[in-house]
């Protein structure tokens, strides 16, 4: 077997960081005029708002210095069907992963409602429409994040195997998508906004 299975997810995960932080960076960075021209139109700013928190790795040769130059050219242009498979997967297991162990019949009716959406807008049609066969085939169960973790990840699995991919080994599924780290369970989807408020 060749390679890390989960090197997949680790790009689709750097190039969605590196497209978010330019575009925020757009957004929130004030423009810089040229201090030798006042009159100048304002110059792109140097850094990205986020790069203290993200530098890239070192360039160590010529073609890695080319790879690179095409990843940051690629992050700032659409995604590819691929792309967006990897970053809505990251995104379901993280919602599984902040599930609760006891959800409410609301919780339960809003994660069958979120996928029955995603097999109707997701912007794929190929790929929403055999979603749509895969949840008729494979009813959601999210009685607790165990029982949603697992059923997702068995999804993933036979969309994997779908297109010919590795499937991932189900009793990893927490070590690879757990919880995210938030201070004092901020995350958690049963916390409410006003307990938020008062920390």
């Amino acid at each position: 077997m060749g390679g890390n299975p989960l090197e997949p997810f680790i790009h689709a995960y750097e190039s969605i960081s590196r497209c978010v932080q330019t575009h925020l960076s757009h957004l929130f960075l004030p423009p810089q005029a040229d201090s030798r021209h006042p009159h100048s139109p304002p110059k792109p700013t140097s850094q990205p708002l986020f790069s203290i928190f993200s530098k890239p790795p070192p360039v160590a040769n010529e073609s890695s210095a080319l790879f690179h130059r095409r990843n940051e050219a690629k992050a700032s242009g659409p995604l590819t069907k691929e792309e967006l498979g990897r970053a809505t997967w990251t995104l379901l297991h993280s919602i599984a992963a902040q599930y609760p162990d006891q959800p409410t019949r609301q919780q339960k009716r809003d994660v069958k409602e979120l996928m029955a959406i995603l097999s109707r807008l997701y912007p794929c049609k190929e790929c929403a429409d055999h979603f749509k066969d895969v949840l008729k085939a494979n009813p959601i169960q999210a009685g607790s994040q165990e029982e949603f973790s697992q059923w997702l990840c068995h999804i993933h699995n036979v969309v994997n195997r779908s297109l010919g991919k590795l499937t991932f080994s189900c009793n990893r599924v927490n070590a690879r998508w757990g919880k995210l780290d938030c201070p004092e369970s901020t995350c958690d989807v049963g916390t409410s906004d006003m307990s938020i408020q008062q920390r």
